[in-house]
């Protein structure tokens, strides 16, 4: 198998593997009850937690743990415009935004927020210059991914920050899931940032929401005392606890695994150029992580189902809208045809990933287009 579809979910590493189990068999017990097993999970998770803050270069009290990326989006996004309605109403975003944002966003909407979704330029980010041109002064906050999931552009989340801060009433949230472990993130001026173990080696259940001191949230899920009261329900420690392990991992081999994928991906970039009806529709710039691209004479239905028969893993869009029909709006919205958009597929790496499987992927696709894609 060649597995090209990191940006949804990667494998485990053996070695998160190996502590996860053991904490699964030796630190199942409650982190709140108060007996001795108790006492060290709770010890275990909280010195977890305190590693992961150092890695950061935040305190331990702005780590919250959570279940997923799609529910820190949430908690940042709902609680804290909940929490803050006072202080204004107009929240910003992106028209590219992962489908946790865009239905947290949608929900908003609903409730009486106005919700502006910036559109993309022609580099697939927003600038900050756009966000300073729509700041008001009744904006409450701002919300932009810092690596787009399906065509790998960066925005400029460092810049837009210091943007946002000008504004006396209102805070900055980057959903960080794509870019954290493969590029710097400037943590220390994010007021709230999303991390999820899954993308990053780790085990899927784990999540983290970055949330600084100063920044009151509304609680979305209700219950204990769990999380600074944030979130209630029995704490995950096991899968919590291996978190700290994974982001060390990640943060340790990050420039060394850039380089790697950057190599694969310069090699497909290459080839897909020059390959008759193949388009290149990630930006000149985008995170080497992600490549997206398209096909003429093929769409991304068949291309996928055709790749996957060879044991080739890839996605059309974002997972999380797979299940739907519709041409990528990603892809419309950086202003590519609809053809672009229904024949493209995303291609994503990791450090498990080889040029000998990048040199098989192409000889898959000019088979396959051979065998069922139409003459240009």
């Amino acid at each position: 198998m060649i597995y090209f579809d990191n940006a949804s979910t990667t494998s485990v590493r053996p070695e998160v593997a190996r502590v996860y189990k053991k904490l699964v068999e030796e630190s199942f017990a409650n982190a709140d009850s108060m007996h001795s097993p108790g006492r060290k999970t709770k010890r275990q998770l909280e010195q977890a937690r305190a590693h992961i803050a150092r890695s950061l270069g935040v305190d331990d009290s702005e780590i919250v743990f959570t279940s997923c990326a799609s529910e820190s989006n949430s908690l940042a996004i709902v609680g804290y415009a909940l929490a803050n309605r006072q202080r204004g109403n107009h929240i910003l975003t992106s028209n590219v935004e992962h489908s946790s944002t865009r239905h947290a966003m949608d929900f908003l909407e609903s409730i009486g927020f106005d919700v502006e979704r910036l559109p993309i330029n022609e580099r697939g980010i927003v600038s900050a210059q756009a966000v300073k041109d729509h700041l008001r002064k009744d904006t409450l906050l701002v919300s932009l991914m810092h690596v787009n999931n399906e065509i790998g552009s960066i925005n400029p989340i460092e810049a837009i920050a210091d943007v946002v801060h000008t504004h006396p009433t209102c805070v900055f949230h980057s959903d960080c899931v794509q870019s954290f472990g493969k590029i710097d993130i400037p943590f220390q001026k994010l007021d709230m940032a999303t991390i999820s173990a899954h993308k990053i080696h780790g085990v899927k259940g784990s999540a983290l929401l970055m949330k600084k001191n100063r920044i009151q949230l509304q609680p979305l899920v209700f219950g204990g005392q769990q999380e600074q009261g944030l979130r209630g329900g029995t704490e995950n420690a096991p899968a919590n606890i291996a978190l700290a392990k994974t982001i060390r991992l990640a943060l340790e081999e990050q420039e060394k695994t850039y380089d790697h994928v950057k190599t694969i991906r310069d090699t497909l970039k290459t080839w897909v150029e020059s390959f008759p009806g193949g388009h290149v529709l990630s930006p000149e710039d985008a995170l080497p992580y992600i490549l997206n691209v398209s096909f003429d004479q093929i769409t991304s239905e068949v291309l996928l189902n055709a790749l996957d028969e060879k044991g080739i893993c890839v996605s059309a869009k974002s997972t999380c809208d797979s299940r739907s029909s519709q041409a990528s709006e990603v892809i419309l919205a950086l202003n590519h045809s609809k053809k672009d958009a229904s024949h493209a597929i995303r291609l994503s790496f990791s450090k498990d990933n080889t040029l000998e499987e990048a040199k098989q992927f192409m000889q898959a696709m000019k088979e396959i287009v051979e065998n069922y894609g139409l003459s240009l």
